[in-house]
């Protein structure tokens, strides 16, 4: 069966694909740790490598009770579990990663943002530090003229008033 790997399939087709029920799929789904997305109409979908693993593990399946079933040596038995518990543990490791990398997809994007709020925020200080002595400087200007008459001022040549930053 030729399928795209991005391609989605819904419920029926994976019932066709698997040849099982609902309730066997179900099963599937938590054994495997494979939870079904809905679209934006709210149907159920599964991806093709969601598919493969669920079919994987109904053959794993498939394998231990024909084992069991014909009565085949011990050692059988337990290879097949064996191989079964390695599926499980893949299944669930890769669902763990990919969960973990869905959740710390944006954080780069953030830190990168966190840093240059930050180098910004630096710079606004710097400012307002050079901003704050600008205007004290020019306070202590503006109180160096004495008011004579009529509008008139005399600057009063005081050494403490010219403290420079």
């Amino acid at each position: 069966m030729n399928i795209k790997e991005d391609k989605i399939l819904l419920p029926e087709e994976v019932r066709k694909i698997l040849n099982a029920d609902n309730r066997e799929i179900v099963d599937l789904c938590k054994q495997t740790s494979v939870l079904p997305k809905k679209n934006r109409e709210g149907q159920l979908y599964f991806s093709l490598d969601e598919v493969k693993r669920l079919k994987k593990a109904k053959e794993n399946r498939m394998a231990s009770a024909n084992a069991i079933a014909a009565g085949g040596n011990s050692q059988a038995v337990v290879n097949n579990l064996l191989s079964t518990l390695k599926t499980l543990e893949n299944n669930l490791t890769s669902s763990v990663e990919k969960v973990l990398d869905d959740k710390l997809e944006g954080i780069d994007d953030l830190i990168i943002e966190f840093v240059r709020c930050k180098t910004e925020n630096e710079s606004l200080k710097n400012k307002i530090n050079e901003l704050n002595k600008e205007n004290f400087n020019l306070k202590m200007a503006v109180n160096s003229f004495k008011p004579v008459m009529c509008g008139l001022f005399i600057k009063k040549e005081d050494n403490n008033n010219n403290i420079l930053f």
